[in-house]
């Protein structure tokens, strides 16, 4: 019995030793295990996005292309029709042409010197009666003013002398008056009649000196010698004038002067007819040089440079000071915009907005460079781009609303 399990746990040994030294048991084991690594190792991959294999499109675009332009629409602003509409946003293609550059002068609109009328006594008077008041517009012959002269009435009673020794002497003829006579009546009647037009009377008011009664002898009338605008009338009634003292200022307004001031040191090399703009709180007109000064104001250290100006709606008057801006046509095409195009980003660099899609807007950074007025050179966008001329502001603001930088900053 002893023998049978002696022999039995022997068996036991040798059966344990084997499974837990046996070689080839073990490199079966780690033959498995390299195996299964090895499948893994060698499995076919996942399938790729098919975005990722994209090949150029039907419109020879490359991927990078697509992808940058999908980019760029990402970081538009979006706006509705509508709101482009209300906002006034104007887009317009940008191109290379000439501008007109500027420099700019202080002005003060005169009265057009060769259409004014400067309305006096050419006698000491009284003033009777004003017919015209300041800012009215008078017609050719319109009765102004009434005065009472002295030197008038004598001169009156002198005429209706001279008409009548004249008018008698004509009667008689030459077989009853001799030649010297005659001569002398004409000339005395004539040398009358002209002081009285010198004095500033027509011809029908010299007529009706016959037709005046006692009491209102020695007054007489001044009329608008041309049509024009009352611009003074700085008299009252019963005043005394002396003669050649101004009583009113007509002139036409129409056509109006500007006479710049501009500093001796800078050399315009302007001809007449060189077109300038003047700047009358943000309403301009077109202007023209006719004359220019080659001495300096001991005043005011500038010379003059005078323009002429067409009034359109009369909203210019003699007094006023504007702005002038002398124009030159630039040497070399340019692009330029609206300077109310340029918006500060905000790291404070200039940009403009572009529509890169239909009603979708994108800021582009841009080097400022010269000044043509109202336009500026830019340096950033290419010919043919469309740029936001107005309402770019509204753009920016909607922009805002967005969260995002121009700049992606």
């Amino acid at each position: 019995m002893n023998n049978i399990f002696r022999i039995t746990g022997v068996a036991l040994v040798i059966i344990l030793g084997v499974s837990l030294t046996d070689p080839t048991s073990a490199g079966e084991s780690q033959h498995n295990t390299t195996h299964n690594e090895h499948s893994h190792k060698h499995e076919k991959p996942t399938k790729e996005p098919e975005h990722d294999h994209v090949h150029a499109d039907d419109t020879g675009n490359s991927p990078e292309k697509i992808a940058i332009e999908e980019d760029e629409h990402e970081e538009g602003t979006s706006l509705s029709a509508e709101k482009i509409k209300l906002a006034g946003i104007k887009i317009e293609g940008v191109f290379l042409k000439k501008h007109l550059n500027t420099v700019y002068a202080p002005g003060e609109v005169k009265a057009n010197g060769y259409k004014s009328y400067i309305v006096s006594p050419r006698t000491d008077s009284v003033v009777i009666n004003r017919h015209a008041s300041l800012g009215d517009h008078v017609k050719v012959g319109q009765k102004l003013v009434t005065l009472f002269s002295e030197t008038m009435a004598q001169t009156q009673a002198d005429f209706l002398i001279a008409s009548s020794n004249w008018k008698r002497a004509k009667k008689l003829g030459r077989d009853n008056v001799s030649e010297r006579i005659l001569v002398e009546a004409e000339n005395i009647y004539k040398g009358v009649y002209g002081k009285l037009v010198a004095f500033g009377l027509t011809k029908q008011a010299i007529e009706k000196i016959s037709q005046q009664g006692s009491s209102t002898f020695g007054q007489y009338a001044l009329v608008a010698e041309r049509e024009g605008v009352v611009l003074q009338d700085g008299f009252m009634q019963g005043q005394r004038i002396e003669a050649g003292e101004t009583i009113m200022l007509l002139a036409d307004e129409t056509d109006l002067w500007i006479e710049a001031n501009v500093p001796p040191n800078k050399e315009l090399n302007l001809s007449l007819g060189s077109p300038a703009l003047i700047d009358l709180n943000g309403v301009k007109y077109e202007a023209s040089v006719i004359q220019e000064a080659h001495t300096i104001d001991p005043v005011t250290r500038t010379r003059t440079v005078r323009l002429s100006v067409t009034n359109t709606g009369h909203k210019l008057h003699s007094g006023m000071f504007v702005k002038v801006y002398f124009q030159f046509e630039s040497s070399n095409e340019v692009i330029a915009v609206p300077e109310e195009a340029l918006i500060r980003s905000s790291d404070g660099d200039w940009t403009v907005f572009i529509e890169d899609h239909p009603n979708e807007f994108k800021a582009v950074e841009v080097t400022r460079g010269r000044s043509f007025g109202e336009y500026r050179e830019v340096l950033g966008v290419e010919a043919g781009t469309k740029v936001v001329t107005r309402g770019a502001f509204f753009v920016a603001s909607e922009k805002a609303k967005g969260g995002f930088d121009p700049h992606n900053h």
